[in-house]
């Protein structure tokens, strides 16, 4: 609820502090600072686990609260749109609430007790009747907290579809993608936070430099190149097998998607800001923001599906051709939900061992490179949204 209420005022925040000839470069500051912060928490994240607790991690956001309780008090200015009176959509947020769970939860539970389960069933058929009875309040609210009016623009609607495929593509993969990297590559929590350091300074680094080639040239040629440099880092994430050295094969990787990502988030954002008015700034950026979410939320649940049944499949093919007890074997089998983390018993001899954590490890490798394919086909589309809806011109 916290994130909720923060994060579309800042943008909002910047639309209402800059003219529109600097808020791209204004947005560009704010995706570099966005981007370094999440650097940081991720590698003082898996610190704070190592050597001091788990609780820390949570811990540690309290002075950060206080930090912004303070600035927010002494140094943001109040801005509001004074025409609007009515009271929140409080029907809706609930719907979108039920709708979003239910379906999220249904995907997560399929993976344990399969599609055919009545509470999975029932789960998701929640999920769409609250999201189509959602659509349908939106039309019908006096101050719906989705317009469906704004999606009139092509520019916020293309924006935000491209939000959609790029941001599945990017939370899905990545949440994976850290699976990979300490269940089958072998590192500490804290090493894989350090992996995506490259990505986050590259992001910090050139986001302000990506926001002013907005206010240079326009959004439409950086959302269509930083996309596909961004599929093509997806798709460097399927070389690695396990074992693979970090500097000749995630390093890489890492660097191209961070690119990708750094021509994109600026212009992205400005596109999504400049395609409304400037009263319904924090609107448009709760529904973009919002977008991002779904995005990386729901891609995580698909994902994880997917890479489950593939997982399933080839784990089950090698654990045929190794000789163990059927016992085992079905044992063994039982926990492929846990996928590369699955535990094998303390009394086996090393060569079973062996034979057994690399059929897991390949098996989880083969599910994973499934899916950074599809978040690199995503990436392409999100380019193909910015080459058929979002135009040469900013809209008035």
């Amino acid at each position: 609820m916290g994130g909720a209420l923060l994060v579309p005022g800042s943008l909002a925040i910047i639309s209402a502090s800059f003219p529109p000839d600097q808020r791209g470069r204004a947005i560009g500051t704010w995706s570099g600072f966005s981007a370094i912060t999440t650097a940081i928490g991720p590698v003082l994240g898996g610190w704070l686990v190592e050597h001091v607790s788990w609780r820390a991690v949570f811990f540690i956001n309290v002075p950060l609260a206080a930090a912004v309780l303070a600035i927010s008090f002494w140094h943001v200015p109040e801005s509001r749109d004074k025409g609007e009176t009515g009271s929140l959509d409080w029907p809706g947020a609930v719907l979108a609430t039920i709708g979003l769970g239910g379906l999220v939860y249904g995907l997560i539970e399929s993976s344990r007790v399969g599609f055919g389960n009545a509470g999975v069933l029932s789960s998701l058929l929640t999920g769409v009747v609250a999201l189509a009875v959602f659509l349908f309040n939106e039309t019908k609210a006096r101050n719906p907290m989705l317009p469906l009016r704004l999606f009139r623009s092509r520019n916020f609607a293309g924006a935000n579809l491209l939000t959609l495929l790029l941001y599945a593509a990017l939370g899905g993969s990545l949440f994976f993608l850290t699976l990979n990297l300490i269940q089958v590559q072998g590192y500490s929590a804290t090493a894989a936070g350090a992996a995506f350091l490259p990505f986050v300074l590259i992001m910090f680094g050139l986001s302000r430099w990506s926001g002013g080639l907005v206010d240079r040239f326009g959004a439409r040629l950086p959302l269509l190149i930083g996309p596909l440099i961004a599929a093509a880092g997806f798709a460097m994430f399927t070389l690695p097998g396990q074992g693979a050295n970090y500097w000749s094969s995630f390093f890489p990787a890492v660097i191209v998607l961070g690119l990708g990502m750094a021509v994109s988030v600026a212009p992205l954002t400005t596109t999504v800001m400049g395609s409304v008015k400037e009263e319904q700034s924090g609107v448009a950026s709760g529904i973009n923001n919002s977008v991002s979410r779904t995005a990386g939320l729901l891609a995580i649940a698909v994902f994880g599906v997917i890479l489950l049944h593939t997982f399933s499949s080839h784990f089950g093919q090698r654990l045929a051709n190794i000789a163990i007890p059927e016992e085992l074997r079905q044992s063994l089998y039982q926990q492929r939900v846990k996928l590369a983390g699955l535990e094998l018993p303390a009394n086996l001899n090393s060569d079973t061992r062996r034979q057994l954590q690399q059929a897991v490890a390949e098996s989880f490798i083969s599910g994973y490179r499934l899916i950074m394919f599809i978040a690199a086909c995503l990436a392409v589309g999100s380019a193909a949204s910015t080459w058929l809806m979002i135009g040469k011109k900013k809209e008035r």
